[in-house]
């Protein structure tokens, strides 16, 4: 049998390998996305959940990624409304820490580097005078409040990985490249599929290394590549604990050592908190946090909050490394967080293009700016276009969450309404997919737990890769917090038999 010939083999499932593999695909050339675990499975699902321009960045003089990111986040609300939407952030000015006059100016660069808001801008707070200041120590008197957004951090990557596939693109999860060389003008890659061991050789034109803390790795041990660029990793770390206010606001909190961490409202119930910021020395993941940083992060939460919290208090939490680019500061949270692209050929052909840095809210751009490099290799590419496109389940009128939710519970008025909205939440316009033609809760099959369906997970496992009840309670939801062990071991007993009868 003839090896399978791509023009494009992309090397990791995070969102940097997913957005490239959907611009490329996009612009008309044959991709082949090369994931050894899940999408998303490290990196990319342990983030803070924020599309954000990255305000304290403007400390480090990081203009050019703060304006991108801004603009990246204007451009990410329209395109995946049901995954991503605004949330208000409370700065408390500490006094002793930063000055306020500080703090004012760079919320007042915030606003002005935004050249297209949708958003309201920055605002003084007197937080002994309404519900923002009520969940603070009464020393917190005045304080700020900015604009940015959340997002489903592993969902926006599967919905990057969706949209790939329905423009032609091969994903394969859990199918590692053992090796790749280049050899009689073309790149020889060897992939192995995780779970039954067989082999299969492929060949491409062009490669991209998107694997994430693993890129420096794979270039020199993968692809036999000395890089010009080095990777420096950071772990970050956050935990979960019962909700801490109420509102739908997020809070900003300084820190003496100059660092910041994020308490923000969580899955109904829950707070989450971080992130920490370690240097990591070991092998890139998985990953878990420290004792030292859940005492970190407590003791973060209790120099600002009325309510103290401690170790014990933790429902859960998660940890991932982050793939700087080295430019060799001394403090892991001074590390840049842009990206670098380090291009390689051979004679002007058969490039290997690998990406170090980059942060969740700019990987559209990221994206781009990829394929701008590999133009020259690839002569027959369409022009850019993911700028104005939405992301599947994104295509809602007016891009309007709340008003498409009402209708879905006109059109499904079977469903609880909590249920309603995280369906909308997760799928978008693609919940009519899931509950096909569904007239009762009956019709959705076996529950697992709280309001998880065979319905669900079985949309899940044909279209969005999960094989696990991990890949469905972690990365596709978060529904882990909810759903009692009973359940869980169910879940996954239910998708060892469809496996099974596949």
């Amino acid at each position: 049998m003839q090896p399978t010939t791509y023009d494009m083999l992309v090397i990791g499932g995070g969102i940097n390998g997913t957005g490239i593999a959907r611009d490329a695909a996009g612009r008309g050339l044959t991709v082949l996305l090369c994931e050894r675990g899940d999408l998303a499975e490290f990196t990319s699902s342990s983030s803070t959940k924020l599309i954000h321009g990255g305000l304290r960045y403007l400390e480090y003089y990081e203009f050019r990624l703060v304006r991108e990111a801004l603009a990246e986040r204007e451009r990410l609300l329209a395109q995946a409304p049901h995954v991503i939407w605004p949330l208000r952030f409370v700065l408390p000015h500490d006094e002793g820490l930063r000055p306020a006059w500080m703090l004012r100016l760079g919320l007042f660069l915030y606003d002005h580097l935004a050249r297209l808001r949708t958003l309201p801008g920055s605002a003084s707070v007197r937080l002994r005078a309404g519900a923002h200041g009520a969940p603070l120590q009464p020393r917190l008197t005045r304080g700020f409040a900015y604009s940015d957004c959340w997002v489903e951090d592993s969902r926006l990557v599967v919905l990057n990985a969706m949209d790939a596939r329905e423009r032609g693109a091969d994903i394969r999860t859990r199918t590692a490249v053992d090796a790749a060389r280049r050899d009689d003008g073309t790149w020889i890659a060897h992939l192995r599929d995780i779970a039954t061991g067989r082999i299969e050789t492929v060949h491409a034109r062009i490669v991209v290394n998107a694997a994430g803390p693993w890129v420096g790795q794979t270039l020199g041990s993968t692809l036999g590549i000395a890089s010009r660029a080095a990777v420096r990793l950071v772990k970050g770390s956050h935990i979960v604990v019962p909700k801490m206010y109420e509102g739908e606001h997020a809070y900003i909190l300084q820190q003496p050592d100059r660092r910041i961490v994020f308490a923000i409202p969580y899955e109904r119930d829950f707070t989450l908190v971080g992130t920490t910021d370690v240097p990591h020395a070991g092998e890139p993941g998985p990953v878990a946090i420290s004792p030292d940083e859940t005492r970190y992060l407590c003791d973060c939460i209790n120099r600002s909050f009325a309510r103290r919290i401690g170790p014990d208090d933790v429902v859960w939490s998660f940890s991932g490394v982050r793939p700087l680019f080295d430019d060799a500061a001394k403090n892991a949270s001074a590390v840049t967080r842009d990206y670098v692209l380090d291009l390689s050929d051979r004679d002007g052909r058969l490039p290997v293009l690998s990406v170090f840095g980059g942060k969740i809210t700019t990987y559209r751009r990221l994206a781009e700016h990829a394929m701008e490099k590999l133009a020259p290799y690839a002569p027959d590419l369409t022009p850019a276009w993911t700028a104005g496109s939405t992301l599947p389940g994104g295509d809602m009128p007016g891009a309007d969450l709340e008003r498409f939710l009402a209708d879905l519970r006109l059109r499904k008025p079977f469903l609880p309404p909590a249920l309603a909205r995280r369906l909308a939440r997760a799928y978008g316009t693609r919940v009519d997919r899931l509950l096909g033609a569904a007239h009762s809760l009956a019709d959705l099959g076996e529950r697992f737990g709280d309001d998880l369906t065979a319905v669900e997970v079985d949309y899940l496992t044909i279209h969005e890769w999960a094989r696990s009840a991990d890949d469905i309670l972690w990365r596709r939801s978060k529904l882990g917090l909810r759903i009692p062990p009973e359940g869980q071991a169910r879940l996954a007993a239910y998708l060892k038999g469809r496996a099974a009868a596949a």
